[in-house]
């Protein structure tokens, strides 16, 4: 028996099996990276982050000729839902890197975690699909987890929220908006790039930018972090071709994962009892989501 071209052990999903992986682990890697540059302010790295990679995803448009198709993928509703994607996409990077830079990356891996059970309730409650019984007790079982975390941490809870929702409503808008992964992620870094440029101009002209005033190798990590930005996801866009969604669904723990293991063995941040119950509260959850998630893709 043949395997046809989405089973996950035909020579295509395998391939997008290892591009995948590759993307998320370049996400998950990604801290390593930020503290590189945490002498440097999150918002001038969010800014060289959008200039850098809407300047490398130009160039791949134009190599591969995609430039004519993803301008006309450009209707008025489409812009509309990019520019709430953009600012969506936006205010996640920035709590992303200001939270590596000040010791939350242990906050932000939860945030990850929980952002696909997220994804579950803003489909229920705005795309009005319907929550099976036990994807209902894996939010359930999360819901418990991030309680406890808001209960005993409250402090930081917020930036756990803030990744899930923003990425989650991120996600649930680019579902609507009919354009490919490369076309969604250059316009939303083109909305963006004019204030990025105002910013580093603002702050290059009173002497506080970093850009040109602290070295050559603050200059390339600030260039080469637009790759990093847009390399995982054109690796994604490439993996979900190859393969079952359902499958590379499964992928996306790997990230939030290394995040954790980070903050843990390499960031030297505490897992306090309290944190490690509602972790585990939360695993749980995903473990109960991600057995029914491959039940209903065998049914």
């Amino acid at each position: 028996m043949t395997d046809s071209p989405s089973s996950p052990a035909s020579p295509p999903a395998r391939t997008g099996v290892f591009l995948g992986i590759a993307a998320y682990t370049l996400w998950g890697l990604l801290p390593l990276y930020l503290r590189l540059l945490e002498h440097v302010p999150a918002a001038q790295i969010l800014a060289h982050r959008v200039l850098w990679s809407a300047f490398l995803l130009v160039v791949v448009a134009v190599l591969f000729r995609r430039l004519p198709a993803i301008i006309a993928a450009v209707t008025r509703r489409t812009l509309l839902l990019l520019t709430a994607t953009a600012l969506l996409i936006g205010a996640n990077w920035l709590v992303y890197i200001w939270a590596v830079q000040n010791g939350h990356v242990l906050d932000a891996s939860l945030g990850y975690f929980i952002n696909p059970l997220v994804n579950v309730v803003l489909g229920v409650v705005v795309l009005g699909e319907r929550v099976r019984r036990i994807q209902g007790a894996a939010i359930a079982l999360a819901a418990v987890g991030v309680a406890i975390m808001a209960v005993s941490n409250g402090g930081s809870i917020w930036i756990s929220l803030e990744l899930a929702l923003t990425f989650g409503f991120y996600g649930l808008l680019r579902k609507v908006a009919a354009i490919d992964a490369l076309g969604g992620l250059l316009i939303e870094t083109l909305l963006l790039a004019p204030f990025a440029l105002v910013l580093v101009l603002m702050t290059q002209a009173d002497g506080t930018g970093a850009f040109g005033h602290q070295g050559v190798s603050t200059d390339v990590l600030l260039i080469i972090v637009g790759a990093l930005t847009a390399a995982p996801l054109l690796l994604f866009a490439a993996a979900a071709r190859r393969m079952p969604y359902t499958a590379l669904g499964l992928l996306q723990y790997i990230a939030p994962t290394l995040q954790f293991l980070l903050a843990i063995l390499v960031f030297g941040e505490h897992l306090r009892p309290h944190d490690l119950a509602a972790f585990a509260l939360i695993w749980a959850g995903l473990a109960v989501y991600a057995v029914d998630v491959v039940r209903a893709a065998r049914a």
